[in-house]
């Protein structure tokens, strides 16, 4: 249990200061300290999901950061998302589900370093203009 509670809060800090959406850090960390498989991984970070993504869009809702009407049509819209998902994740073998995690994972990687190369020529080209 105190394991679990460290992996959360350092994915979440990491997860704020990075940009990235926690299931990136949550699901590999349950799986490699926690021991979980990774369908009980992706299930047990989906589950997580609900209470920050309250708080989180409460708070920039504070700022005007929430566009309230499209929110609810995702959310709509991810319900049967989320039971073709589901059914397709029950239906692949373990590995495959691992290597299309690791996919998501490295393009991820990659949008970071692409979005931190085009920062840093932005700011370089703000600095000779």
């Amino acid at each position: 249990m105190i394991e679990a509670v460290l992996l959360g809060v350092a994915a979440g800090v990491v997860a704020g200061l990075l940009g990235v959406g926690g299931g990136t850090l949550f699901v590999p960390a349950l799986a490699i300290f926690l021991g979980l498989s990774q369908v009980e991984a992706e299930a047990t970070s989906l589950l997580a999901i609900v209470p920050v993504a309250l708080v989180g869009a409460w708070r920039q809702s504070r700022y005007g950061n929430l566009r309230a009407r499209d929110g609810l049509i995702l959310g709509v819209l991810a319900i049967p998302g989320s039971f073709a998902g589901v059914a397709l994740v029950n239906a692949l073998p373990e590995r495959a589900v691992e290597l299309g995690f690791a996919l998501l994972l490295v393009a991820v990687a990659a949008q970071l370093a692409r979005d931190a190369l085009r920062d840093e020529g932005d700011a370089a080209a703000g600095a000779q203009g």
